[in-house]
């Protein structure tokens, strides 16, 4: 029962009707946690040993909840699928401004295995790393503030496992410009802010995955994935944004998810977990659990090119707006949510209303709706809720960005940017706290309240393989200590992006997300968004002025 044994305890209450002598019964039950006292206290009166009892919370309670979750998912999907993480382990971790405030996670590719730190996009497709280098980001640890050790640069030719993609594959979108069939295949993708781009050869190659058990080496799997060897990148990606590369998890064919499922070794789903230290997990073929609530993805067009749901409602607090329905993006590679104009409006002018404060201006901040904190503790905020249809609601746990000078919190800003079209996007902010199911498989998005403590087991308990990790204060990330949300005092911090660089020219909202989209060109099933898709870059304009802001506070 997700890793839940209950004793239920059954008291029968016979009710007596006057209107019709019949006998009505009603069934109450008493639901107890396997691990409680009550059920502890019945294991020692009955001579049975309770000393091997699971601490609440412990690595111990997890690891005998996570396996039961385990072989109850493996039911579920059947014995020919599988849950895989990433050989180094399911953690993500966002770095803070060193990083752009994304969430990256180790992968090993290639053999001999060779590790990356990459950046998660669902709101792209293509896996890319810097490779062969001709124009690369610094790869020295001595550049960055949250690594003690260097990152990698690929080599297809010192791995035994790569060959090319030639030009004829079906997924070479530039195929048709090669003087023969048989030679590599080039890509290009483009983003229109910043001058930024990424380009080289596609390749195949090992990518190193593992399932859940408690042997990892023997649930080891290699699964064949398309690499984008990147040889020249420009604009953002030579600024410290996704320096060791990216991982496309959108719906296109070339995406790892894609290939996954394709190959069979899972459901075509996957899932990842935003705690509120900035920590995370991913599981590929996670379909979630039964209780989750959810929403259905809508086409576009007539196919489906990203992860877009339908709003009807957004409620500040007890009060639901009129006039607040929406579509919007969901896209773990935004850091912050923006929202259509209109929408923005109405929700800020309730949200100002219910705090109960005069606006105000941080300067280099770009949210309008900001307000000082005259105490190290915030206010009581009103709460964010997104209403979806058949009543399913999305309670934002983190709808704030916290402003931090010399002396503590001061002040605070509703984390919300509007843009002009009628397509928004939901960021990592509005993620935190939950475990967010993108089952591509059923067409639709889920969604339940998760700490992702319980993923923090043994079966996982691989150490990422290039040094330690630290955020932007300094504070190890390897060993359980929690940073902040926000940057705190002193903290060097990203920009944020100029208004004018938030908005693709397809109209649709950009957030400030390393791998962007081109809304008018399909990406599932398309050939085209391999070598040439148009995309935004979302997050450098707006990560380079953090940077300055946080600095100057």
């Amino acid at each position: 029962m997700n890793g839940i044994s209950l004793t239920i305890y059954l008291a029968v209450f016979w009710f007596l009707t006057e209107s019709s002598g019949a006998e009505t019964v009603m069934f109450s039950t008493k639901l107890i946690h396997r691990f409680s006292e009550e059920v502890k206290a019945l294991g020692v009166s009955k001579n049975r040993n309770a000393t091997s009892w699971p601490a609440k919370k412990s690595f111990e309670y997890y690891q005998v909840l996570l396996s039961s979750d385990v072989q109850k998912q493996k039911m579920k999907t059947g014995p020919q699928f599988q849950m895989l993480f990433p050989s180094q382990g399911s953690k993500t971790m966002s770095l803070g401004n060193d990083f752009g405030w994304l969430h990256y996670t180790w992968i090993d590719i290639g053999t001999p295995n060779v590790s990356f730190l990459v950046a998660l996009d669902a709101g792209s497709d293509l896996l890319w790393i810097p490779c062969d280098c001709v124009r690369c980001a610094p790869l020295s640890a001595s550049y960055y503030n949250s690594l003690d050790r260097d990152l990698n640069e690929y080599s297809p030719s010192a791995s035994s496992t790569s060959k090319h993609l030639s030009c004829s594959h079906r997924l070479c979108d530039l195929g048709t410009s090669c003087q023969n069939p048989k030679q590599p295949c080039p890509y290009t993708m483009d983003y229109y802010t910043e001058n930024t781009s990424s380009s080289g050869l596609l390749v195949e190659d090992i990518l190193h995955l593992i399932s859940g058990g408690d042997n990892a080496l023997k649930n080891s799997v290699q699964a064949s994935v398309i690499i984008g060897c990147g040889m020249k990148q420009s604009g953002g990606y030579l600024d410290g944004v996704a320096p060791d590369g990216l991982i496309g998890l959108g719906l296109g064919e070339i995406s790892v998810p894609s290939l996954l499922a394709k190959a069979g070794l899972i459901r075509n789903s996957f899932s990842m977990c935003f705690d509120k230290d900035d920590s995370g997990r991913i599981f590929f073929g996670d379909q979630g659990p039964a209780t989750q609530q959810s929403t259905s993805f809508l086409a576009s067009n007539g196919k489906y090119i990203t992860y877009i749901i339908g709003v009807e409602t957004c409620c500040i607090g007890s009060s639901c707006l009129k006039q607040t329905s929406f579509k919007a993006i969901v896209d773990s590679g935004s850091s912050f949510t923006f929202l259509p104009k209109e929408v923005y409006e109405t929700i800020a002018a309730e949200f100002d209303r219910q705090v109960n404060d005069t606006i105000t201006s941080f300067e280099g901040y770009p949210w309008k709706c900001c307000y000082k904190s005259s105490s190290q503790r915030l206010p009581k905020l009103p709460s964010v809720k997104l209403m979806f249809p058949q009543n399913n609601s999305f309670v934002v746990n983190n709808p704030v960005f916290v402003i931090y000078g010399t002396q503590g919190v001061t002040g605070f800003c509703l984390a919300i940017q509007p843009v002009d079209g009628d397509i928004g996007t939901i960021g990592q902010n509005f993620m935190t706290g939950y475990r967010v199911v993108f089952d591509r498989e059923n067409l639709k998005l889920g969604w339940s309240h998760s700490n992702c403590e319980f993923f923090l087991l043994s079966s996982f308990h691989i150490s990422p393989p290039l040094g330690r990790l630290h955020n932007g204060n300094g504070q190890d990330l390897n060993d359980g200590t929690k940073s902040p949300l926000t940057p705190g005092p002193g903290t060097p911090s990203n920009p944020l992006p100029a208004n004018q660089e938030q908005s693709s020219p397809g109209g649709h909202a950009v957030g400030p997300a390393v791998a962007g989209r081109a809304p008018s060109k399909p990406s599932t099933a398309s050939t085209q968004l391999i070598s040439s898709r148009s995309s935004s870059l979302k997050v450098l304009p707006f990560l380079l002025l953090l940077r300055l802001l946080v600095s100057a506070s």
